[in-house]
């Protein structure tokens, strides 16, 4: 049997990348204790079906997921309500691309694009234009208007700018 493999040396996320990450999963976990629904960083992964029918297999930089039963190891079948992306010069056309039309299709309640770069974020909601669902931008976060920073689905948990981008120069 003759193999053709390729190694190939995939670089990891910057420092800045996953300080966003976990700042939202350390400030979020604590609120969601003793409820049904579970923040998770970039460790699990979901399972989807698109509408083509093909199976497609995401891992999201950060969920919350009120469905965790339907699960098989580190897999979720089921989608999250809320999923974040901290965007990165390697993955960003990725980002708003096909995990957003695929998020979309699965109708994610809600869907944040975090650049720690530029300190912003975009907040989109899953709405329905004649019964298609669609993401609509609901609001950008900056330093300017950092204090309208909410999860809209979860209105009860709060993370602010400044816990979000925290020790990011």
């Amino acid at each position: 049997m003759d193999l053709d493999l390729q190694i190939v040396d995939m670089a990891g996320a910057s420092p800045e990348h996953s300080l966003v990450i976990v700042n939202f999963v350390s400030a979020i976990r604590k609120q969601l204790r003793n409820s049904t629904c579970y923040v998770f960083s970039d460790n699990v992964q979901y399972k989807f079906k698109t509408n083509e029918g093909e199976d497609k297999s995401i891992i999201p930089d950060a969920s919350i997921n009120c469905r965790i039963k339907s699960r098989r190891g580190n897999t979720f079948l089921d989608a999250p309500r809320f999923v974040m992306e901290v965007l990165s010069p390697t993955t960003e056309s990725y980002d708003r691309g096909e995990k957003m039309e695929l998020y979309r299709q699965q109708e994610i309640e809600e869907y944040w694009i975090v650049d720690w770069r530029k300190k912003k974020i975009e907040i989109y909601e899953l709405d329905y234009e004649n019964d298609i669902p669609k993401y609509f931008l609901w609001k950008v976060i900056t330093q300017d208007n950092k204090k309208e920073l909410q999860i809209i689905h979860f209105p009860n948990v709060k993370i602010t700018f400044d816990e979000l981008f925290e020790e990011i120069e």
